[in-house]
């Protein structure tokens, strides 16, 4: 398979934003990542059309701080999933996210149903397929990636 990787990209991937970690119970994942490893919980989050009841921490401070989520599904046998991939997905700052999207569909990446949303933490957000298609062949390669648009901030930090 041929990718334009020489091509000049017009946006750039500038740190990990977040984790994302499922389980069955958030509270046993709490106990590590919280109680013991000292992580602090920010927010909380819960969407019935995500199936998810999630407890957003930080791991760090400031701009360069990585999100650290702790998800349960509120519907165990309901989709999405977010318990069954105990490294649910990884989050990436990216520094303009519609940019971002629209050359990496050019250049035949799969992106998750749903385009360009509002994320748990308030940020655009979208993500790319853990599996290829036949129509576009760039995928996660079974791990689900979110692209988040930074703010102005982490752009100055970490850009």
């Amino acid at each position: 398979m041929s990718t334009n990787s020489g091509a000049t990209k017009p946006f750039r991937i500038l740190g990990i934003q977040q984790i994302a970690i499922g389980g069955p119970d958030k509270q046993r994942l709490k106990a590590l990542w919280v109680d013991m490893l000292g992580l602090t919980v920010k927010s909380t989050f819960v969407s019935e059309r995500e199936n998810v009841d999630e407890d957003i921490c930080a791991l760090g401070r400031g701009p360069a701080a990585v999100e650290v989520d702790l998800m349960q599904p509120l519907d165990p046998d309901r989709k999405p999933a977010v318990h069954t991939t105990p490294l649910n997905h990884v989050g990436l700052w990216v520094d303009d996210l519609p940019k971002a999207v629209e050359w990496m569909t050019a250049q035949g990446v799969r992106f998750a149903p749903g385009g360009i949303r509002k994320g748990a933490a308030g940020h655009d957000i979208c993500f790319i397929h853990p599996k290829p298609s036949d129509e576009f062949p760039l995928a996660g390669e079974g791990v689900l990636i979110e692209l988040v648009q930074a703010p102005p901030e982490v752009v100055a930090a970490l850009g």
